[in-house]
Order: C-alpha cells, then sequence, then structure tokens
C-alpha cells in the first residue's frame, strides 16, 4: 500500500473511533446526570476522559503517526502515548462505573455479570494483564513484527490495537477504578507490578544495544531511552496511585468503613432494588 493512502486510512479508522468514544461517553454523562438519583458525574473524570482519547489517538493519527512510520524515536513517543499514558487517563475516567449507572437495571445486571465473569476475571488478572502488556512488547521489538507492520496495513492497526487494550488492561488489573471480577491484595499487585516494570526496563537495554531490524542504531538508542525514562515517569504515577488507595484502603479498615467504589456501589443498589422478574 503506498505510504499516503497507507496513512489516510489509518487516519479515518483511528479518528473515527476517538469521535465515537467521546461523544459516547459524554451521552452518557447527560443521561447519567438527568436520570440517575446518585450524584452528578465528576467533572474530572470527563476530562481524564476526553484527555485519554486524545493521547491516544495522537499515536496514531495525524503528524505524530506519519512521523513514528519512519522514525523509531516518533514511533517510541506514540508507544508511551498508546500504551501507558491514554490507558492510564482513560482507566481512571471509570468507563464501566459511568456504563452502570446509565444503563436500565436488568442491562446494568447483565453487563456486571459479564465484570464478575471467569473471561472478564481471566483478562484483568494481574499477571495475565502484564504477560499481554510486556510479553506483547517483547514479541513485537525482538522478532520480524516491527518491520512487517510498517508493510502490511491490517497487521498495523493489530499491533497497534494491543498494544493500547493490553496497555488498559494492564492498568486496570492495579488501579480498580471501575468494578472487577476480584479484587487482588495490594500487595499481589504491587510484586507483579514490580516484575512488570523490570521487563520494562529490561527491554529499553536491550533496544538501547540491539536495535530492530532496519532502525539506525543512534535513533535506536534515543528511543530507548524515551521508553526507559518516559515509562518510568507514567510507572511513578501509577506506583503513587497504588500506594494511595493501599494507604486509604488501611485507614478504611482501621476505622471499619467498607472499601467499595462507586461501581460497585451502584452494582449492590441495583441488585437490591431492582423489581423481580
Amino acid at each position: 500500500m503506498p505510504h499516503d493512502s497507507y496513512i489516510s486510512a489509518t487516519d479515518w479508522l483511528f479518528g473515527m473511533l476517538a469521535l465515537l468514544a467521546i461523544v459516547f461517553y459524554g451521552g452518557a454523562v447527560f443521561h447519567s446526570n438527568r436520570q440517575s438519583r446518585l450524584r452528578k458525574w465528576p467533572r474530572k473524570r470527563i476530562v481524564l476522559w476526553i484527555a485519554g482519547v486524545l493521547a491516544s489517538a495522537s499515536a496514531v493519527v495525524g503528524p505524530l503517526a506519519e512521523l513514528s512510520h519512519d522514525f523509531f524515536t516518533w514511533h517510541m513517543l506514540g508507544h508511551l502515548l498508546l500504551g501507558m499514558i491514554g490507558p492510564l487517563l482513560l482507566a481512571l475516567a471509570a468507563p464501566m462505573t459511568l456504563l452502570l449507572r446509565t444503563l436500565p437495571v436488568r442491562q446494568a445486571r447483565m453487563v456486571s455479570s459479564l465484570l464478575r465473569s471467569r473471561l472478564a476475571g481471566f483478562y484483568t488478572h494481574p499477571v495475565t494483564a502484564s504477560i499481554l502488556n510486556i510479553g506483547g512488547l517483547w514479541l513485537l521489538y525482538t522478532t520480524g513484527l516491527f518491520a512487517a507492520m510498517h508493510h502490511h496495513l491490517w497487521l498495523h492497526v493489530l499491533i497497534h490495537m494491543h498494544v493500547f487494550v493490553a496497555g488498559y488492561l494492564f492498568t486496570i488489573s492495579l488501579l480498580y477504578t471501575d468494578p472487577v471480577s476480584r479484587r487482588y491484595s495490594y500487595r499481589f499487585r504491587t510484586v507483579v507490578f514490580i516484575a512488570a516494570l523490570a521487563g520494562h526496563g529490561i527491554l529499553s537495554k536491550f533496544l538501547y544495544a540491539y536495535p530492530p531490524a532496519g532502525v539506525p542504531i543512534e535513533e535506536a538508542r534515543t528511543g530507548a531511552m524515551l521508553m526507559y525514562y518516559g515509562g518510568d515517569a507514567v510507572d511513578l504515577v501509577l506506583i503513587i496511585l497504588l500506594f494511595r488507595s493501599w494507604y486509604h484502603s488501611a485507614k478504611r479498615q482501621q476505622t471499619h468503613i467498607p472499601s467499595t467504589s462507586d461501581g460497585h456501589v451502584y452494582m449492590n443498589e441495583t441488585t437490591q432494588n431492582a423489581p423481580a422478574g
């Protein structure tokens, strides 16, 4: 596929997905604020959602996407936006909690059942999410996938979708901003997080010494350094959020206050208040 057609096709596809994500979230907020008896949806979460969509989309749409097609350093910046920064911002916007607040009781029960299913539990398990996220990056950069994605549109789309979804699953497996199938202990999540940090850091150093095929050595080193230090910066935010949640959870346990998220409260209320049948 010609380079211009390649960029135009991905711009259209990912641009439409980003627009739909903002429109549907905005519509859900409007409906929730108008219909729900719960408190108004926080404005900061609306800002986080829009920022997350824009950060993710900027990696695959527009000038950065075009530059990342030709330069490894820009590609790595796109990786940080699509696989780390964007998913973090979107997870903090609690989209599943908003969905549960917006849906009628019967449909909300169906969604909550899906979120509690074994399949959802498998993909949101911290170990599974870490393997999909970090393992996927190792597979991309240490095999011929990186070179192949620049020549096949379907592979380009598939890999970028995987990077985003894996980054989002990894984030929500650590931070429980939405209802989850099972809440793992803070200690367990921290151990898995440390292992994932190590895997990401080792990959960065590996790329510094052994660039992917076709990537100039100096450009690979710059990109690897961006991956290492940029990833550390995002991970630091994750660490702060995780440990802050751990601290508040410990305080709640000391004062015998149950630890529940908005989504869990909503699911309990819908279950208790829903009519039979």
